[in-house]
């Protein structure tokens, strides 16, 4: 006997059990899963809704759970019951769809305590969302303990609860577009920012076919921060110290007009490849590619080389929590400050490929303090020769965007 293929919400519950094994990013399994599963687009959008929505809000849906039901719940049943609360709380779908279908994912023998579960948290539906606004920011906002406090030592109060409500929604799609590379009729899906010229926003179909022709690129429009810091010259030998997948070199080169000398480096050789092809594609392909541990002292045939080095760091990605799912539960601050650490060797050895004269900018997509303005004012300390000449902290929920830090170095 043949088996049914899987349902959207059968396959969103095996990507949270997969997801629960710690092996694999969200993102990652929600493609794999939907294209074993064959699921249309209308399906894996549903998929990425459910299991999004759950991580988003695990915490305060097992608090609503908690408060239903006593007692301890295997992982699978939980996750069932995070996938039926999410869907009548959060994705405001029909109630007796969402109870059907929840149901449907238990085992036999439990389905009717899913469905008492489910009914009883309608039936207090009121009660739940009225108390939500009164609890704890880590439990409102699931967000670990942690990272709540020591936000709070950085920022304002409001801030951090605006910052905690934009993190728990759905991020915008963003393109840049390429003037290497002209678009032929702009789609209709993509709508200009005003905020940022030659920016689009995606309010319908990602216009594949344009970025595979490298007019547009996938990006988001805080990334042109750094871009702009750096301001790189047609002639100019520049240095992207950090640079797969590729989308900061291009924009590099097409601010110069396709006029500057660039070397991109990135620590993994595997990478070098989707690099070169995404600058390849863009207009870019007298970009020089290579191997590089910044890590480890600068080469010696790149000393002193530089009129300009980009440094875009890796980071705790604490910027972008609203666009990356995993983030908030796998970050740890140990994790902090071993990237910390790294982030000073980099900026250290790096700042050896810059000419007396020349500049560095310093990025990251952490809103940390740890790995932003104290990395730089620690190298500054230690370096009387460089100076800051500016430097920018874009907060996502202020700029409507992710969030980034990026400031510009002079050498003397």
């Amino acid at each position: 006997m043949k088996n049914n293929p899987p349902t959207s919400r059968q396959t969103a519950l095996t990507c949270l059990m997969r997801w629960h094994e710690g092996r694999s990013f969200a993102e990652t399994l929600v493609d794999r899963e939907c294209s074993r599963a064959a699921l249309s687009t209308a399906d894996r959008h549903l998929v990425q809704a459910l299991v999004f929505g759950v991580l988003r809000n695990q915490t305060w849906l097992d608090h609503v759970i908690d408060s239903l039901r006593k007692g301890r719940l295997d992982l699978e049943m939980r996750l069932i019951l995070q996938l039926g609360l999410c869907q009548l709380f959060l994705l405001g779908m029909a109630d007796h769809a969402a109870v059907y279908e929840t149901v449907n994912l238990a085992p036999a023998r439990l389905r009717g305590l899913v469905n008492a579960i489910l009914r009883n948290a309608l039936r207090r539906e009121k009660a739940i969302l009225e108390e939500r606004e009164k609890l704890p920011l880590p439990v409102l906002y699931s967000t670990p303990a942690w990272l709540v406090q020591r936000w709070t030592q950085q920022m304002e109060p409001q801030t951090v609860r605006a910052l905690l409500h934009w993190n728990n929604t759905t991020p915008r799609l963003y393109v840049r577009a390429n003037p290497l590379v002209p678009v032929n009729g702009m789609p209709a899906s993509l709508a200009p920012l005003d905020r940022a010229p030659g920016w689009f926003s995606v309010d319908g179909a990602l216009p594949l076919e344009e970025i595979k022709a490298g007019s547009l690129y996938v990006a988001d429009p805080s990334t042109r921060y750094a871009i702009d810091l750096i301001c790189c010259r047609p002639g100019e030998e520049i240095l992207d110290a950090c640079a797969a997948p590729g989308g900061k070199s291009a924009a590099i080169i097409a601010a110069t007009g396709g006029k500057a000398r660039l070397t991109a480096t990135d620590l993994h050789e595997h990478r070098l490849p989707t690099l070169k092809e995404n600058l390849d594609r863009q207009g870019s392909s007298s970009v020089r590619t290579a191997q590089a541990d910044w890590s480890l002292p600068c080469p010696p045939e790149w000393e002193r080389r530089f009129d300009a080095v980009l440094l875009d760091v890796p980071c705790s990605n604490t910027g972008v929590i609203q666009r990356r799912v995993d983030v908030r539960w796998r970050l740890t601050p140990q994790e902090i400050r071993r990237l910390a650490a790294l982030q000073r060797s980099i900026l250290e050895n790096a700042s050896q490929a810059v000419k007396p004269g020349g500049r560095l900018v310093y990025s990251t997509c952490s809103i940390d303090a740890e790995e932003d303005g104290l990395v730089v004012r620690d190298f500054l300390q230690n370096h009387p020769e460089w100076t800051l000449k500016e430097e920018k902290l874009i907060l996502p929920h202020e700029e409507k965007s992710d969030g980034a830090y990026a400031a510009l170095l002079i050498c003397a």
